[in-house]
């Protein structure tokens, strides 16, 4: 993850990946089965296993605008308490992996949930600009807290006060969720 954030997908040899790893090339040889992708399998199992988290937060959580302002915050702390995660999601946040995973999980679920319910005052054909909006938001968020420019506290809170007005929550209400307490996020089994 952090050769692939600093130096990007094109760049990283599999000499540069075992001495990261420290091992020798020909382990990572035995373990990978095509080089070429393993950033799609980098970048997939991080958004997997990052979904899963912030899924397991809020298992009590039915709300979708609790949802969506309880997940986007967490991958923004997530960003600042973990830099070289966060700059990796930012780098690659938008690759075909990652987007499958958002596309197909809670997350979109958790759209049609608050439209389906009358929760959120969009179309149901505007579903894919919803998503977009959903990750490309929380990605650009990231962006000020590392490098030092707001708190997580402070943008995820703009951020998803932000995303729920424009999905047609009062703009008092957006506030309330947006800077609600957070809960823990779950560690990694």
């Amino acid at each position: 993850m952090r050769l692939f954030a600093e130096r990007g997908v094109t760049k990283v040899n599999v000499s540069q990946l075992a001495s990261a790893a420290g091992m020798a090339r020909g382990t990572i040889y035995s373990h990978v089965d095509d080089f070429d992708r393993l950033f799609e399998v980098v970048a997939g199992h991080l958004a997997h296993e990052m979904t899963e988290r912030v899924v397991a937060c809020m298992a009590d959580v039915t709300d979708p605008a609790v949802r969506l302002a309880t997940g986007v915050r967490q991958y923004i702390r997530r960003a600042h308490d973990e830099p070289p995660w966060g700059r990796f999601m930012i780098r690659f946040g938008l690759s075909d992996a990652v987007m499958r995973t958002v596309m197909r999980g809670d997350p979109q679920a958790d759209f049609v949930a608050g439209i389906e319910s009358g929760r959120y005052a969009v179309r149901r054909d505007q579903l894919p600009a919803m998503v977009a909006m959903l990750a490309g938001g929380t990605l650009a968020a990231m962006l000020p807290v590392l490098d030092g420019r707001g708190t997580w506290r402070d943008v995820g809170s703009d951020t998803v006060e932000l995303m729920l007005v424009g999905l047609g929550l009062d703009r008092a209400e957006a506030r309330a969720i947006a800077t609600a307490d957070l809960p823990p996020l779950p560690a990694l089994d």
